[in-house]
């Protein structure tokens, strides 16, 4: 018997949802300044508006790339609070350089902006906890629920179905498994994972009756001829259907769905920083890694001073290293080495070294060695965050020892990255360290993520790990 329909079980396309989030947001990007200008100094002016409004704009551009529009189904509230946080700090730090740029910073009440820079984020995430309380509210009476089944006992498939059962927030409520399989060739489902009930004809059966309203298809690629039998057999319902690609095998960097002119495809290894995410990766870079060159200025001027006055040699130290897509750059730090090592050999430094300066000892134990390549991150052959970039003659090395060693590459080297906060940085004595890094490389690059960045940068300043090796 078909399932009764009601007013609350309606739900907007991806579409809808979306526009009215950004309406919602919108609205508590504008409130908060209102609020605060009129306590405080009720008089709008036409520079107020163009404040809101590229407040609006710039928002609405971050929290896209932070993927905020995407709907929050699986996604925990904490994670998407700090997606908010994260779209509307660079927001506010955009809105700064473009202050200072057009040198209107003097005509804002620090009152106002500060209210509105705390008052915006807090309200937008005050309306998406209030949207998702009252959504739960209507999934535990059992409305607003998507009737879902998986089609195949395989791996992937407990996989999802415990990941379903686990996020009642998704709003989908799982009928159960479905497979041709007799009892003694099917693995045992878990308890936590539901339950067999029934055939593939009684699925397509259940999904015509309209019982079924999403069927996650589970079975492996290999199982070409039953998956085509299937979906011919679902095409005559009106059921979503889904296929669950179990990728795991390949264990991709990055995957995604792309197309080839109109011809799907499946990336295996890529960057992670195509279209808007490469956008967002240098806006990032340029915002912060101007504000860094400003702040370290000082530092990066007495160290120049303490090194010329200390040491015989150049200030400054160039090496060869690898880059985007293994291509050759050049890489600068401030001199803490009586040896300038660029060949065929590079020697790492080990403990004691009695090549390090005294004041080479102290920059490279605090990171300052590595200030000049702010320079690099703002002229783009760096990344604040990243991959840290070896000598040439290291990676023409570890390349043949350590599998996937160079996918490390599809992406810009960075000023610092995950394996450094992680405590794997300095002096690689075993394959063992190096290998390590490379595992951490390659998981920054399968997580990336604007808040995921703004994490390590943080670790860079505050962590305790990441000053382990240095020396």
């Amino acid at each position: 018997m078909a399932r009764e329909s009601s007013f609350f079980d309606l739900r907007p396309s991806g579409d809808e949802a979306g526009a009215l989030t950004r309406l919602a947001d919108a609205a508590a990007v504008v409130l908060p300044y209102l609020v605060a200008l009129y306590a405080y100094d009720p008089f709008f002016r036409p520079l107020d508006a163009v404040a809101v409004l590229l407040g609006i704009v710039l928002f609405s551009f971050f929290a896209n790339a932070l993927n905020l529009y995407r709907g929050f189904r699986g996604v925990p509230l904490l994670v998407e609070i700090g997606r908010v946080w994260g779209a509307w700090a660079l927001t506010g730090a955009v809105l700064l350089i473009l202050s200072f740029a057009a040198k209107q910073t003097g005509s804002f009440s620090r009152v106002v902006v500060t209210a509105w820079l705390v008052g915006a984020p807090t309200l937008i995430s005050a309306v998406r906890g209030c949207a998702r309380l009252v959504l739960a509210s209507m999934r535990a009476r059992g409305r607003n629920q998507r009737y879902v089944a998986i089609v195949g006992v395989t791996e992937i498939g407990i996989h999802l179905a415990r990941r379903i059962q686990e996020t009642p927030q998704l709003g989908m409520r799982l009928v159960g498994f479905y497979d041709d399989r007799t009892p003694e060739r099917l693995p045992d489902v878990p308890a936590d994972a539901g339950r067999l009930v029934g055939t593939f004809d009684e699925a397509v059966q259940q999904a015509k009756r309209g019982e079924i309203e999403c069927v996650y298809v589970a079975l492996p690629m290999r199982a070409e001829a039953r998956v085509t039998e299937l979906l011919q057999g679902l095409a005559d319902t009106t059921a979503s259907v889904y296929y669950v690609p179990d990728f795991y095998v390949f264990d991709l960097l990055h995957g995604r769905w792309t197309l080839l002119a109109d011809v799907p495809l499946i990336s295996i290894f890529e960057t992670p920083f195509y279209g808007v995410d490469g956008v967002v990766k240098r806006i990032e870079d340029i915002v912060l890694g101007v504000l860094a060159v400003l702040v370290a200025s000082p530092v990066m001027l007495a160290t120049a001073i303490a090194i010329k006055l200390t040491s015989k040699g150049p200030v400054f130290f160039k090496q060869r290293r690898y880059g985007l897509n293994g291509e050759v750059i050049e890489v600068l730090k401030f001199r803490s080495m009586r040896t300038q090592d660029d060949g065929a050999v590079v020697k790492q430094a080990t403990k004691n070294d009695d090549r390090i300066t005294p004041v080479g000892k102290f920059i490279r134990r605090t990171s300052v060695d590595e200030l000049p390549q702010l320079f690099h991150v703002v002229t783009g052959s760096m990344s604040l965050v990243g991959p840290r970039p070896h000598a040439v003659a290291h990676n023409e090395e570890y390349r043949t020892r350590i599998k996937r060693y160079m996918l490390r590459h599809k992406v810009k080297p960075g000023l610092t990255g995950w394996a450094q906060v992680n405590g794997w940085r300095g002096e690689t004595d075993t394959l063992e360290k190096m290998e390590k890094r490379i595992e951490h490389d390659l998981e920054y690059i399968r997580r990336w993520g604007l808040l995921f960045d703004l994490w390590i940068i943080f670790l860079t300043i505050f962590g305790r790990k990441v000053r382990q090796n240095a020396y």
